[in-house]
This record gives C-alpha cells, sequence and structure tokens, in this order.
C-alpha cells in the first residue's frame, strides 16, 4: 500500500468539524478519487490511530460513519473494505425487448449476462391469493390474483426479490402457474395466451429496508433498496401484471434514455 501520508492529509486542529468526521471525509475522498479502489482494505485501526494521532475509538467512529453510507463494510478479523460499486446496469428501454424473449431469455437473465455474472432464482412460490387493495386497483379491481414471489441472485449475492400478480382467468391453469414457466419467463406465456404486451409503468423509490428485506437480500448497514412497482399492460390496454420488486441499490444502476421532446 502507497504511505498514508501521500493518500490521507493531516487534521485541521482549527476546525470545528469533529475530528473524527474529518477522518471520515478523508477517508471518502480518498475512495471517490481510486485511492481505495473496489474490494481494497483500508488502513487498519492501529495504522489511522498511528497516522493521526488519535484514540481508536475515533477512528471506528469515522468507520462507522463510512459503513452507514454504504462505502465501506467490515469483516470480522479481516478489516474494513470499499464496497463494490453496483455491478448490474438496468437498461429500461432494451430489458423488456420482444427479441430477447424469443431467444427463451427472461430480462434478468439478459442484465446478468451483459455484467458478466451468473443468474439463479430462488425461493420460488407461486400460490393463489387475495389481492391487495393496491395490486387489485392497478389489475383493474379483480379479487384474487395468482402471485408469483422469487429472489434472485447474482454469483451467489441476493440482489432482489419480486412478486408478480396476475389475473387469475388469465394466468389459471396456464404454463404462467408452474414453477417454472418456460424460456423466455411469464412475459413470453401472457403473448403466446393471447395479451400481446404493449407498454409498462413503472413507479420508483428508494428508502432504507425493513428488517425482513436486509435478512432476505443479506445487506449491509446503511445499503438503501430500490422499491419499483411495475405494471404491464397488452395492446387492449389491460393491465395483466403487476410486479412489485425490491432491489439492493448497491447492486444496480438504473439507466434510462428520455426523449428530448
Amino acid at each position: 500500500m502507497t504511505s498514508l501520508p501521500s493518500i490521507l492529509g493531516g487534521l485541521d486542529p482549527t476546525s470545528d468539524r469533529a475530528v473524527f468526521r474529518q477522518i471520515a471525509d478523508q477517508l471518502r475522498e480518498a475512495i471517490d478519487r481510486g485511492r481505495f479502489k473496489e474490494g481494497e482494505k483500508l488502513p487498519s485501526e492501529a495504522e489511522l490511530v498511528e497516522h493521526y494521532g488519535v484514540s481508536r475509538m475515533t477512528v471506528r467512529n469515522s468507520f462507522s460513519i463510512l459503513q452507514g453510507e454504504g462505502l465501506v463494510h467490515a469483516e470480522h478479523g479481516k478489516g474494513v473494505f470499499v464496497r463494490p460499486r453496483p455491478p448490474v446496469r438496468r437498461l429500461a428501454p432494451d430489458r423488456f425487448a420482444r427479441r430477447h424473449r424469443e431467444q427463451g431469455k427472461s430480462a434478468f437473465i439478459v442484465e446478468a449476462d451483459a455484467a458478466g455474472s451468473h443468474p439463479k432464482v430462488d425461493s420460488l412460490e407461486v400460490k393463489e391469493e387475495k389481492a391487495s387493495q393496491d395490486i387489485s386497483t392497478r389489475l383493474g379491481s379483480v379479487r384474487r390474483v395468482l402471485a408469483r414471489r422469487r429472489r434472485y441472485l447474482l454469483d451467489g449475492r441476493p440482489v432482489e426479490f419480486a412478486t408478480s400478480y396476475l389475473p387469475l382467468d388469465i394466468a389459471r391453469g396456464t404454463p404462467i402457474a408452474e414453477p417454472n414457466p418456460g424460456p423466455g419467463g411469464i412475459y413470453a406465456r401472457l403473448e403466446e395466451l393471447g395479451h400481446q404486451l404493449d407498454h409498462f409503468e413503472e413507479e420508483i423509490r428508494a428508502r432504507m429496508p425493513s428488517p425482513s428485506e436486509v435478512k432476505t437480500l443479506q445487506l449491509a448497514s446503511g445499503v438503501p433498496v430500490i422499491h419499483l412497482i411495475r405494471t404491464a399492460f397488452d395492446t387492449a390496454g389491460r393491465a395483466v401484471e403487476v410486479c412489485d420488486t425490491v432491489m439492493a441499490a448497491d447492486a444496480y444502476v438504473l439507466s434510462y434514455q428520455l426523449p428530448a421532446t
């Protein structure tokens, strides 16, 4: 490792900013500038104590700030490491292109291939259930739905989980109700059933995860989630699916193309 004085500056004794925040600022800047790269171990507590002439508790408070921001993660007995940047670029205009379904690929597989990662789906559950008020409204006042719940992993790491809700008059007794709906996923099956897809509407917000989401996605401290609700419409204007997805925010970059006119 390059010597610390050449990477990190000294403390400003005239500043009214707390010492542990000054240290966090310098570490953050070094990470942003690439002086500490993704996956690289940060200087140890002992090294930072010696460099800054502060206590171990001060250094630990600095690390806590960076962990809360999702910039670093601690590994017990090993140290503190720079978190990897989002590996998957979700291309909104392309991910549901019909050509992918015709090739037998779901959107998640397309994204995993582009990222050079190995995709996997687990925790699969398929069942009929009563629709919540929100899902019922989005699907045109249906009372019961087929719900498909699954968790997605890349290279063994959970990155998102999603639940698709489909009207029973469309999905019951079809391959959509099977654990494996077949090549191209449920959208390919919907089109085979005569529901040619026309467009999708998405609502996206960022928030902090619930305890169950932290557990399901194995999130590090301070990492938020992206909560996305997508509704699929066929060419007749009917809503044929609502997908409620929670994504680890440190695993994705959402990429959009917007018209200028």
